[in-house]
């Protein structure tokens, strides 16, 4: 049997018929849809007859729903087609074409009318129409047969994703913001899913799972692979949300194609910006599994995001914080936690499991106190970060960098309490961009094999420490940061510049000034705390009274700032020093450290004279991938070094001999 890359390249080659009204990055407007309508043209092929015959019957006595439940139970699907077309009928009739295509797509049931309508298809069947391709079009496409006994429902779902990819090159758009990798959604599943055995082993089992960025569904579809493999008897219901017209019209049809678990009318992939048109508002469930966008801005919606954040706190989904505006990761991790389900057995709530795809941004971006900082720190704090897996770099279509699984629960397992574990797979990898294909995929020229995908697992349910797994506790994460401040120490000095300049502010204090620079001199002293009480006792005997302002004048004009002066003492009955800005700088205190010990420790063998202003304390969490993981390797000798750069000086010097000679 053909794989799928055999039909890709079968559809891609119709695409050479666009060429001239379209350019290349505009190809996915037709291919995409022509693929979803030959796909539903060969897996209704079979009830065709059934279908018309119900269709004839009920006409005129039921009309929507209604009549749409009738006819899909005739077609044995959860969508049907009652138009007496199909793809060998369309071919027939080359003059009426266009008008034959949308009747035929009006002969769907409702959801698919309704997938066709984000597709804007109608648009493209006009265009091909007026420059002469449409029937051409039309033709190849009935010479290839995606009928679902000669093309798997999980082949179907790599055709789409191997054309996404392609025509997401050609825009020079990121892929990914469609679809992941095959084999991290393995990892992914099978890591959200392990520690649920007993559980979905129960006769009658319904969970929930949703993926608020799904794309065009490639997560959904690998979960319900996973329970139909390992937990036939349990029933999954999968629920997705996207705001990309075609990734969600090319998910919508992949669900209702698939033998997945509905409970409904087929609506669980819906429409819409999940930060703003939340589709699923109200609804908890068990499973999330998802990779937003990377670095993504949320500009958009900042309005809307910031008035719930404000006005709504923890009763809304951002309560804990907002991350910066050029990256909208941790939203989505806050919108899914909203969602988790309670930890409720008698109830048959079982909590929630959640895995997510980041890239290293959310680990460590924002400092104690910033919107990322407080998100970590409200999840850890709460228990509710299990464990952070690294993976390799270049193992995405769109982009080579650095990614990372995370999983968040609100139950987790005793012996994971109160613990993170940090598992590196960074180095766990096979080169080529899948095992089937050994080249490289875009950006992707690495991927993780199944044997690889079962030994991170296997280190994960081991929860040990080794090379690549550490166990830390939540609070090793967090930190203080502290204060840390320096004396303000100035030097006096009175000039005719800096006199001329201060008298152009103020000139009534002209005799003040003549007073003090007789009695003061023009030498720089460098006890600004004695020179301030000399300066006061002499306006007091002139029974002058300068006002704040022109006081803090004086002393920015007349002082600079010298090591070599004393400190400053703070005004009033406040003991200590003023500090001065530029010197302030900031310790992160672990918090496991006693702050007072490691200020004795680590700040004050270098810096006599710094105190700390424990009223300007912030708490920050983040995760230091590398800190944890690294290993150093020492420099090669220098002889060694001395030696190649000989033999590589001697090989420039014969290749320059060979020129000239």
């Amino acid at each position: 049997m053909p794989d799928h890359n055999y039909f890709s390249n079968l559809i891609w080659q119709i695409a050479d018929l666009l060429r001239g009204p379209y350019r290349p990055p505009q190809y996915e407007r037709v291919m995409l849809p022509m693929t979803v309508l030959r796909r539903f043209d060969c897996v209704l092929a079979p009830s065709k007859a059934k279908v018309l015959a119900e269709h004839e019957r009920w006409h005129g006595k039921l009309k929507g729903e209604a009549l749409d439940a009738k006819l899909n139970r005739a077609a044995g699907q959860r969508f049907h087609n009652h138009s007496p077309l199909d793809f060998e009928k369309l071919k027939g009739d080359p003059d009426h074409i266009a008008q034959h295509l949308v009747s035929y797509i009006e002969g769907f049931s409702a959801n698919v009318r309704r997938i066709f309508e984000y597709f804007e298809f109608e648009t493209e069947i006009e265009k091909m129409q007026e420059a002469n391709i449409l029937y051409l079009v039309v033709s190849k496409f009935c010479d290839v047969d995606l009928h679902p006994d000669r093309v798997p429902n999980e082949q179907m779902g790599l055709i789409f994703e191997n054309l996404i990819r392609r025509f997401n090159e050609l825009a020079n758009e990121t892929a990914g913001d469609h679809f992941t990798p095959r084999e991290v959604i393995r990892l992914m599943v099978s890591i959200l899913f392990m520690n649920d055995d007993e559980l979905l082993a129960t006769p009658g089992t319904v969970r929930k799972l949703l993926d608020p960025a799904c794309g065009t569904g490639g997560m959904l579809a690998e979960a319900q692979n996973y329970l139909r493999e390992h937990h036939p008897a349990a029933r999954l219901f999968v629920y997705g949300q996207d705001y990309n017209k075609r990734a969600f019209a090319t998910a919508a049809s992949d669900m209702l194609i698939k033998q997945v678990d509905h409970n409904g009318g087929g609506d669980n992939i819906r429409f819409g910006d999940s930060f703003t048109e939340d589709q699923f508002e109200g609804e908890t469930f068990d499973y999330f599994l998802t990779n937003p966008p990377f670095g993504v801005d949320w500009k958009k919606q900042k309005n809307e995001i910031q008035r719930e954040h404000e006005k709504l706190g923890f009763a809304g989904r951002f309560g804990a914080g907002l991350p910066r505006v050029n990256d909208g990761s941790l939203l989505f991790l806050q919108h899914m936690i909203s969602k988790f389900e309670p930890v409720r057995p008698a109830e048959r709530k079982h909590g929630s499991r959640l895995a997510i795809v980041f890239s290293g941004s959310p680990l460590f971006t924002g400092g104690a106190g910033s919107g990322e900082s407080n998100i970590r720190r409200w999840i850890i704090e709460n228990d509710w970060l299990e464990a952070i897996i690294a993976l390799p770099e270049q193992m995405f279509y769109n982009t080579g960098i650095g990614t990372y699984i995370w999983i968040v629960t609100n139950r987790k397992e005793k012996r994971r309490k109160g613990k993170i574990q940090l598992l590196d797979a960074r180095d766990l990898w096979a080169p080529g961009g899948s095992e089937e294909s050994k080249r490289s995929l875009g950006d992707k020229r690495r991927h993780i094999t199944a044997a690889q995908i079962a030994e991170i697992v296997q280190l994960y349910g081991r929860f040990e420490d080794g090379e690549r797994s550490k166990i830390f506790d939540n609070a090793d994460f967090g930190y203080t940061r502290v204060t840390v401040e320096r004396p303000l120490r100035l030097r006096y000095q009175m000039s005719t510049e800096d006199k001329a300049r201060f008298l152009d502010a103020y000139p009534y204090l002209l005799d003040d000034i003549q007073a003090i620079d007789e009695v003061l001199g023009r030498d720089p002293q460098y006890d600004w705390n004695a020179v301030w009480e000399r300066i006061q006792d002499l306006l007091h005997e002139r029974k002058s009274k300068w006002k704040k302002t022109e006081q803090k004048r004086f002393r920015d004009v007349f002082t600079r700032t010298d090591p070599k002066a004393e400190p400053v003492r703070k005004a009033g009955r406040s003991d200590g020093f003023e500090p001065d800005p530029r010197l302030r700088d900031f310790e992160n205190v672990p918090l496991t450290d006693d702050i007072k010990a490691y200020f004795e420790r680590e700040v004050l063998p270098h810096v006599p004279d710094a105190w700390m202003d424990r009223s300007k304390d912030r708490i920050g969490y983040e995760v230091n991938f590398n800190r944890h993981f690294y290993t150093y390797t020492p420099p090669r000798p220098l002889e060694e070094i001395d030696a190649d750069l000989k033999k590589a000086e001697e090989e420039i010097l014969r290749l320059l001999r060979e020129v000239t000679e």
